[in-house]
């Protein structure tokens, strides 16, 4: 933990996610509850983060700043993506996902916010009914950059059989506000074992973004629960946590059921 000693811009405390967005690599330092980001890619051994996201400064580590949360603060940054335009933060413990347009240079407040009504809420929504805006620890998130066709989908795992779904998946084109939609989005929804999708990236101008347009491995966007609460299938999830996304694939690590479930355009 943060080397035996203080926080500071060259320390971790329980690092869980990175990515490079743009040419500036950023590493989830959910312990210290903020993103540390590094402006020309991979850095040196040792070398001290130029970006402090999420915290007032190197050596804070409070979850929201030691407040209610906001539109600057987190409470367990957990994975990372984006583009040139665009980088989203999975903010589990507030049950919410916080966008930057164009990624941050240095700390200042979101953009966009999914999972939440507003900024300043992080509630958590144990029971039902749910809905396709709401997340309940949400630990992944995914952009794919480029835009697909509507096409007959279907579920790969290991040693199981291939079955059709209708994911759309029409791409959108680049927004009014400069940002390029033609992307689709996912989320692993852990708690609610579920992994939701978006046709396009939602537009930051929205602030509290629109909802999912699809869900995967529940019936409804009014369900949650574990397997769908029967058994372990092919189109269940217990406990999502990781996803990948390029091309025509979407790979999700199913983490309660000990698999990873494939789910593949064709």
């Amino acid at each position: 933990e943060n080397r035996g000693g203080e926080c500071s811009g060259s320390t971790f405390y329980w690092p869980f996610g990175i990515a490079l967005v743009g040419s500036s690599f950023w590493v989830a330092d959910t312990g210290n509850r903020r993103l540390l980001g590094w402006r020309n890619g991979v850095p040196d051994p040792d070398q001290a983060a130029d970006i402090v996201l999420g915290q007032p400064d190197p050596s804070a580590r409070e979850e929201n700043r030691g407040g209610a949360a906001g539109p600057a603060s987190f409470r367990w940054p957990h994975d990372i993506t984006g583009n040139e335009d665009l980088m989203l933060v999975t903010d589990a413990g507030d049950h919410r996902i916080l966008g930057w347009s164009p990624p941050p240079d240095a700390d200042r407040d979101a953009d966009l916010v999914l999972g939440q009504a507003d900024f300043t809420t992080a509630d958590e929504w144990p029971y039902g009914p749910h809905t396709n805006d709401r997340f309940r620890f949400p630990y992944a998130v995914c952009l794919d950059a480029g835009g697909q066709e509507r096409s007959d989908s279907g579920i790969d795992t290991a040693g199981q059989e291939r079955s059709d779904s209708g994911i759309d998946t029409d791409g959108q084109e680049r927004s009014d506000s400069g940002i390029d939609t033609a992307g689709r989005l996912a989320v692993a929804d852990t708690a609610n074992n579920r992994v939701l999708l978006w046709d396009g990236v939602p537009d930051p101008r929205e602030g509290a973004g629109r909802g999912a347009d699809h869900v995967l491995a529940q019936p409804d966007f009014g369900s949650n629960g574990e397997n769908r609460w029967t058994s372990v299938q092919r189109d269940t999830l217990c406990w999502p946590y990781g996803l990948s996304m390029r091309g025509d694939t979407l790979a999700v690590a199913d983490s309660g059921n000990n698999r990873v479930m494939v789910w593949k355009q064709r």
